[in-house]
């Protein structure tokens, strides 16, 4: 869109505290609060927890989220990401946590600032990285900047405040990224959680609307916090995304293959072309965020439950997601099998917690067996899917691994490739030796995860 683009833009401008514009106002830095993570895991060795404050708890409160922290660490995860903390704004508002007000204070549903930092360090206590959500395209349509900065946003020809042009977003006021001024305070704002809560990264919201160079302006900023290791994730699926320098993409059609090939019967085939094409830009160890639910499309379609077969179809998919390639993201609650989704405004529907072990305990041990192996983690991945077995090996040095995933509700016989077959693996899950032949036959949602 035309109001996007800041012609003329450098993506040199790394610091927000050092402004092209003399007449600009200059926040200073904050004081530090606590010691900076030293254990933020390399970004290709993330395992990411979607935490969603409304439902996590009965209170709904960063002190739900940390009374449950060593349960969260036990599941295998390292990173935490946590749902807007902001206060939300009331003015045509629905009670969306990405209906931002204020971008520097914490939303009193949760608590105070202090209950986040004590989150912060119980999560660092235990080995955890921290992140928050960042909603940079809109504000609420009560947030000061609307009264104080009114050209800070995009307007229509009779100098009217717009809401996201063809989003039905009717809640939030869109920002316009040809505001130089704009773009500083907003990279200030953000900067200055890393300071103020020791925060380990960001997960932005909506992020294929504002352009490739805010983007590239906001993440060279927080890459010359030199004293942090900053994980950071683009909701979205452009390919510059990974050129801005962000860490992470968002695995939105390896989400739709997994709902096309479990819901609709596609091909399990699908997958080996989403490996290619998601990963185009991306350079290094960059990385894309798979899952089989978050708190968008729980509300929209279903929990991974209802939407694939039931609780071992579910766990079916959850390992293709985990597995294949990328980084794994699990959404709060999908670990204790929960049937009911979390509906918008995520205020009607608590997680109900340790009610099915098994589906817990099953979840524990794909994320452990990933752990455990390089090859799982980051390994070269080839691809020997048939219609029904998503079917791959991964290799990293001396590591190899291959897994097989039924992704139907029926016993399949899978033929294994001629150079595979005739093999013996370890197996990655339950232990014990294993013996592939030339065919294998896998009960309905089967899966096998073996290494050598």
């Amino acid at each position: 869109m035309a109001a996007g683009l800041l012609v003329g833009c450098s993506s040199k401008e790394s610091d927000p505290a050092k402004p092209d514009d003399p007449t600009t106002p200059v926040t200073p830095t904050p004081t530090q609060y606590g010691t900076p993570f030293n254990a933020v895991p390399d970004r290709q060795d993330a395992v990411i927890y979607q935490v969603n404050m409304r439902a996590f708890s009965a209170g709904g409160k960063f002190a739900g989220v940390t009374a449950r922290l060593d349960s969260i660490k036990a599941l295998g995860v390292n990173t935490i990401y946590l749902m807007p903390i902001y206060p939300i704004g009331s003015l045509r508002g629905v009670n969306s946590p990405y209906a931002v007000q204020d971008y520097t204070a914490v939303n009193p549903e949760f608590g105070t600032l202090t209950d986040l930092r004590t989150l912060v360090d119980g999560a660092h206590q235990r080995g955890l990285a921290v992140m928050l959500d960042w909603v940079a395209n809109h504000t609420s349509w009560d947030n000061a900047w609307i009264q104080q900065h009114p050209d800070w946003y995009q307007q229509n020809g009779a100098g009217q405040i717009i809401s996201p042009p063809n989003s039905g977003f009717t809640d939030v006021a869109q920002l316009n990224f040809s505001s130089a001024p704009m773009r500083l305070a907003m990279i200030s704002a953000l900067k200055s959680w890393v300071y103020t809560a020791n925060v380990d990264g960001f997960r932005f919201d909506y992020a294929d609307t504002p352009p490739a160079d805010f983007w590239k302006q906001a993440v060279d900023t927080l890459r010359n916090i030199k004293t942090h290791k900053l994980l950071l994730l683009a909701e979205g699926n452009r390919s510059n995304h990974f050129t801005a320098g962000f860490d992470y993409i968002f695995g939105f059609n390896f989400y739709g293959g997994i709902y096309q090939v479990y819901k609709n019967g596609a091909a399990a085939t699908a997958f080996d072309g989403l490996n290619t094409t998601e990963y185009v830009g991306a350079t290094g160890t960059q990385q894309v965020v798979r899952y089989t639910t978050n708190h968008d499309v729980n509300g929209s379609d279903g929990t991974p439950v209802t939407l694939f077969g039931g609780q071992n179809g579910a766990l079916s998919a959850f390992v293709v997601a985990s597995l294949y390639k990328g980084v794994p993201m699990v959404y709060n609650g999908q670990e204790a099998g929960m049937s009911a989704a979390i509906p918008f405004p995520f205020t009607s529907v608590k997680v109900q917690w340790d009610t099915q072990p098994a589906i817990t305990r099953a979840h524990k041990q794909i994320l452990k067996a990933r752990a455990a192996s390089p090859a799982l983690r980051h390994g070269t991945s080839t691809g020997y899917s048939s219609a029904d077995v998503c079917a791959f090996t991964k290799v990293d040095g001396a590591d190899q691994a291959f897994v097989l995933a039924n992704t139907r509700n029926t016993s399949v016989q899978y033929t294994v490739p001629t150079a595979l077959a005739n093999s013996t693996w370890t197996d990655a899950l339950r232990g014990g030796s294993v013996a592939v032949g030339t065919t294998v036959t896998l009960p309905a949602y089967g899966y096998m995860v073996l290494r050598k």
